[in-house]
Formats: C-alpha cells, sequence, structure tokens
C-alpha cells in the first residue's frame, strides 16, 4: 500500500487500542454485574484477501456499527454464540432464552452489549487520534463470519483491515472476542500522521502492563 505511518506512531496506537479493549471489559462488568476483565489483546494489521480467510464460515454472533467520522469505515465486533447467551444470561430472564438462536429479548440485550463493546473501542481509537467519532446504532446478526460482513455493507473497496484478537474473562467464562475494524485508509493516515509523539499516554489512560507489554 502506498501510505506510510512513522512505525513509533503504529506502537502507540496499538497501546491505545488495547486500552480501549480493557474499557469494554469495565463496562460489561457495569451491564452484567459479573466481574470481567481482558486476560489477552493482540492487534493485527491485516488485508483484506488474509481476512477473508482469517474470518471462517462457522456460525458468529456480528455486532457492527458505520463510523460516521473520520477514518470512516465499519468496526465489527465476533463473538461465539455460546459465550454471547451466557453474556446475555445474566440480563434477561431464564425463562426469556430462545433453545435455537436468540429470542427478541437476547438479541435486545446483545445490542446493548454491542453499544459498550462498540462505544468503549472506539474511545480508545477517539482519544490517541484527539477527535471525536461518531458511530450508528449497532446491528446484531447471526450466522457464518464471513455472510455477516455482507450484512454490513460488503467487503469494503480498501486494503487494510485492523483484528483485534481479546480475551475476556467474565464471571468464571472465557469470552473470545474479535474486533474487525475496516477504516478509509487515507482518513486514516491524515489522523495517525496528526499524533503528537510527545503526548503522554497515561493522560487518556491507565497503565496496565499486561496490555502495553
Amino acid at each position: 500500500m502506498g501510505h506510510r505511518i512513522d512505525v513509533r506512531k503504529l506502537e502507540l496506537f496499538n497501546r491505545i487500542s488495547k486500552e480501549g479493549a480493557r474499557t469494554v471489559a469495565e463496562n460489561l462488568s457495569q451491564l452484567s454485574g459479573l466481574e470481567a476483565e481482558i486476560t489477552l489483546a493482540k492487534l493485527n494489521f491485516l488485508d483484506v484477501d488474509a481476512v477473508r480467510t482469517h474470518l471462517g464460515d462457522q456460525t458468529e454472533v456480528g455486532i457492527h456499527v458505520e463510523l460516521n467520522d473520520p477514518p470512516y469505515g465499519y468496526v465489527l465486533f465476533l463473538l461465539d454464540p455460546a459465550d454471547s447467551k451466557d453474556l446475555v444470561g445474566h440480563m434477561v430472564p431464564g425463562d426469556a432464552a430462545a433453545e435455537d438462536g436468540f429470542s427478541d429479548m437476547e438479541r435486545s440485550a446483545m445490542q446493548e452489549v454491542g453499544n459498550i463493546l462498540t462505544s468503549g473501542y472506539i474511545d480508545g481509537w477517539a482519544n490517541v487520534l484527539d477527535t471525536t467519532i461518531d458511530m450508528s446504532t449497532p446491528s446484531f446478526t447471526l450466522g457464518p463470519a464471513h455472510g455477516i460482513v455482507q450484512e454490513m455493507g460488503g467487503w469494503p473497496d480498501e486494503d487494510l483491515v485492523f483484528v483485534l484478537d481479546s480475551e475476556i474473562v467474565a464471571g468464571g467464562a472465557d469470552v473470545d472476542l474479535q474486533v474487525y475494524t475496516f477504516p478509509h485508509v487515507q482518513p486514516l493516515v491524515d489522523l495517525v500522521q496528526g499524533i503528537d509523539l510527545d503526548t503522554d499516554v497515561q493522560t487518556d489512560t491507565v497503565a496496565d502492563r499486561s496490555l502495553v507489554d
């Protein structure tokens, strides 16, 4: 790709993205009443063709939003259906659960989880970019992972995708969470180039060696 970014800025961006993941866990704790924490957060930069393979064909719960401000594009969260039902089981009455698929109440609960996931993660991006990023209402999708991208709006005409692999431990259960960010590359490059490397990251985040090492 023909865009250049200072590698030191990418490292700072990497750390703030992981901090956003921790914010997700903290907000989930407040919503579900479970003690949640991020035990793993690894950010990768992949091209679109590699992401097609990375997604696979397994059935997943997808929650996606569209970014209405730079860097624009989409953010997609993927969770295992069983993990998702464990989460919403703490938020809706037991008799509202659907044995096959998700009941309306479970879908509503997952959309609320989606609000927490997306806002926490995007806030991490916005903090380091020193901007605000408005987003659409989260949408819930259940189906093959590659098909969820079509529901999201199809494969973007870009060549860079950020993939954050995270593991959330909530109430003794491990919840595997993958975050795919499909940005518009040039607006993202413009924002990242504006990052002040002299800015103290501690002013926006709380240090956590498990996230920044």
